[in-house]
């Protein structure tokens, strides 16, 4: 696929599935999911996943920008404190493709998909000030280092459901006004 080059309608099609695909592929076998099963399961040739995702680490960074891109369009439906649960929960439910692209090397750099994503946790933090929901004190790069410490928990060992509540309870404690 030369890169900036327009889609048609089926190849965007192919991608979605390839993708959605590949997201349950790495997370039901991790490392030994391969891209014939990608294939298999998106219900495309092999050749059509190499098309799109010339390498098994390519594939992996597209599904991180996905999950960014998806997770800025979530922002816009959510409060603060519902996004930041969604986040970290989708953090969990992501670690295998997260631990994977971490063990492969790649330099993955999405600062695009990483402002946006910053710019609707910013907006969601003006419209908690506003409503007075959150201390006027907190600023954007508080609440995006705690965001960043929550998914790190949530990617590691022992971070279960009731953690991540008791977890998530004290972190509102402490943005709330006071």
């Amino acid at each position: 696929m030369i890169e900036g080059t327009p889609l048609r309608a089926d190849a965007r099609r192919n991608r979605a599935r390839i993708l959605d695909a590949a997201e349950a592929v790495f997370a039901e076998f991790g490392p030994r999911g391969s891209t014939e099963e990608v294939a298999r399961r998106a219900g495309v040739a092999i050749g059509t996943v190499f098309r799109h995702f010339p390498t098994k680490d390519d594939l992996l960074a597209a599904i991180m920008k996905q999950l960014l891109t998806q997770l800025v369009e979530d922002a816009d439906q959510r409060d603060l404190f519902d996004f930041l649960t969604h986040m970290v929960a989708q953090a969990a439910a992501k670690k295998t493709v997260v631990d994977l692209l971490a063990g492969s090397g790649v330099d993955i750099r999405l600062p695009a998909a990483v402002n946006q994503l910053e710019d609707a946790v910013d907006r969601l933090l003006h419209k908690a000030r506003a409503a007075g929901d959150v201390a006027a004190t907190v600023r954007l790069p508080e609440v995006m280092a705690l965001l960043a410490a929550l998914c790190q928990g949530a990617l590691h060992g022992g971070w279960d459901e009731q953690l991540q509540t008791r977890t998530l309870a004290v972190i509102f404690a402490g943005l709330k006004r006071n």
